[in-house]
């Protein structure tokens, strides 16, 4: 069996962390979780009228593929549902138990490098300007035919944010560690190459992939 390989990607909400993951984990052949799923669907089961702690104790993989996570509402529901340290705390095992997986693994969220995966091989952290990753998520939500203006979006955005940084369990933050990649003016391709390299440096130093 192949043992373990973990990479923490960590940013705040639209940066390209979720691209940027699912593509690390196709190049290197690993398991890719996005965390904020996890929250996502507490989130949503919290909008259905489900206690949040109790909603996050029972959460099941399959809860994890409702086709109603993508949209602004359970993104808000999310964020303030990962204030609680009870949810928090239901949800650490299932994420620790996915980043030892035999193969290795990617996962992206808002603490995988400080508190999930603090020993991970390699940890990033990837942001860009709060006017980019608005115009990011305002073309996302249009393409789904999701009515908004730009500036509402700009404003979820900051609110995010503030709620993600500020928040007393497990702050948004960069770890120690983490090497920061700001895709406000790199492409997905540019992003990719320059997370390969971190890598590759680190694989040349001694350390070996799953």
């Amino acid at each position: 069996m192949s043992e373990s390989y973990t990479i923490a990607v960590d940013g705040p909400a639209a940066a390209g962390k979720g691209t940027l993951s699912k593509a690390l984990a196709a190049h290197y052949g690993f398991g890719h979780l996005d965390t904020g799923l996890l929250y996502r669907a507490v989130g949503a089961k919290m909008l259905d009228g489900a206690a949040p702690v109790e909603a996050a104790v029972n959460l099941t993989p399959e809860e994890l593929a409702r086709d109603d996570l993508r949209g602004p509402e359970v993104a808000q529901a999310a964020s303030k549902v990962a204030v609680i340290a009870e949810v928090r705390a239901a949800l650490v095992d299932f994420q620790r138990a996915f980043a030892r997986r035999a193969g290795g693994a990617v996962l992206d969220g808002r603490d995988i490098g400080t508190v999930i995966c603090p020993y991970a091989q390699v940890k990033f952290f990837v942001t860009a300007s709060a006017e980019v990753r608005a115009r990011r998520r305002f073309l996302e939500l249009a393409a789904a035919g999701k009515v908004t203006t730009l500036d509402e979006v700009l404003g979820d955005v900051k609110a995010r944010d503030e709620r993600d940084m500020n928040r007393a369990e497990a702050p948004l933050r960069p770890a120690p560690d983490a090497i920061l990649i700001d895709t406000s003016d790199l492409s997905i391709e540019e992003a990719l190459a320059k997370a390969i390299e971190v890598i590759e440096a680190r694989r040349e130093a001694g350390e070996t992939l799953a």
